[in-house]
């Protein structure tokens, strides 16, 4: 096993311990990604969609249970990806000035072990990035087979800031949804999910927020002039959004707008979808690089020497071992198969 990502503790243990069934919990996250969910070529109009809305859950405390069983399970399904190494996550996320982008990243990063993880904030571009063209800098932190990889901010500023502060001409930004479909798509193309979601916050909430950080000295570093400057822009914003979320969800990088004005709302739908998302992917550990029957024999030689033998582990130890050895044949068969249709495609 690599030393690089350790196994979640008592996996088995936390697929016991989720609080609503198995059967309830998949038709949960079914609704959240249909419920929330852009379909392609629709039209968006966010002043339809209620930031308030939280489901079946009335508070926090109400929801806790299933927050913590679908942390755990997302824990659970990254070692699988990082483990299988021939696919990758990219999550995405968007929103208005204080809509929760930091606090989202903390939620599902620390359900995550950090090796298997990358964060990248995009701000003003650099000088030399500048100079190139604008998907350059994106490119460059996408994630690698086995990883994940988050986003705060992301291409799409380039047709959002851009586009409210006239930065660029329309005949420039408007090309740019073709080439970020076309971005996205080759990215799908090489093994990368993408999920991208709007953290939706109505006006009232944006300022609340800003009030919160006022009121609070351990946020005053978070207060930029920035927040306040974009705030009169409110309109223009929500075309630019609307625009970005009509014209670039597709089957293999759908939107999502995810009702944020609870916050815990909005950890525990992003949880259910990138659970769901990783689920179907259909991953499974690779077949071991040594022969289990060896390497099951020298422990148990081992550990009679030592005097910590159990009589009857070591009995069924050779059983175990040829078991073991038929299961990890046929995996490795599958993975041969997985590993020539990933190659093809990178070719």
């Amino acid at each position: 096993m690599s030393a690089a990502l350790k196994p979640p503790v008592r996996i088995r243990a936390c697929r016991c311990a989720v609080s609503i069934s198995s059967r309830a919990r998949r038709f949960s996250i079914m609704s959240y990604r249909k419920r929330f969910g852009v379909a392609p070529d629709s039209k968006v109009d966010l002043s339809k969609i209620d930031a308030s809305f939280k489901d079946q859950h009335e508070t926090h405390e109400d929801a806790l249970a299933d927050i913590e069983a679908q942390k755990q399970r997302l824990r659970d399904l990254q070692y699988l990806l990082y483990a299988e190494g021939q696919q990758s996550l990219l999550i995405v996320l968007q929103g208005r000035d204080a809509a929760g982008k930091d606090g989202t990243i903390n939620h599902v990063l620390g359900a995550m072990n950090p090796q298997g993880c990358s964060v990248t904030g995009f701000k003003v571009p650099s000088k030399e990035e500048a100079a190139h063209d604008f998907l350059w800098r994106y490119h460059q932190h996408a994630p690698g087979r086995g990883q994940v990889a988050i986003f705060n901010r992301s291409h799409y500023e380039d047709v959002l800031v851009q586009r409210v502060h006239d930065m660029v001409p329309r005949a420039v930004w408007s090309k740019r949804y073709a080439h970020i479909n076309a971005f996205e798509q080759m990215l799908a193309d090489h093994g990368t999910r993408i999920l991208k979601f709007y953290l939706h916050i109505d006006s009232d909430e944006q300022l609340r927020r800003f009030k919160q950080r006022i009121d609070d000295p351990a946020r005053h570093w978070k207060i930029s002039e920035g927040d306040y400057a974009e705030r009169p822009f409110w309109d223009a914003y929500t075309s630019a959004f609307e625009d970005a979320l009509s014209q670039c969800s597709t089957e293999h990088a759908p939107w999502f707008v995810i009702p944020s004005n609870h916050k815990w709302f909005r950890n525990l739908a992003i949880s259910k979808i990138v659970v769901e998302t990783l689920e179907s992917l259909k991953m499974s550990f690779p077949a071991p690089s040594v022969e289990m029957a060896e390497i099951v024999s020298k422990y148990h030689s081992m550990a009679e020497q030592a005097g910590i033998a159990d009589a009857e582990t070591s009995a069924d130890a050779s059983l175990v071992a040829k078991r073991d050895a038929a299961k990890h044949s046929k995996k490795k068969q599958k993975q041969k198969k997985k590993s020539k249709k990933h190659g093809a495609r990178d070719h």
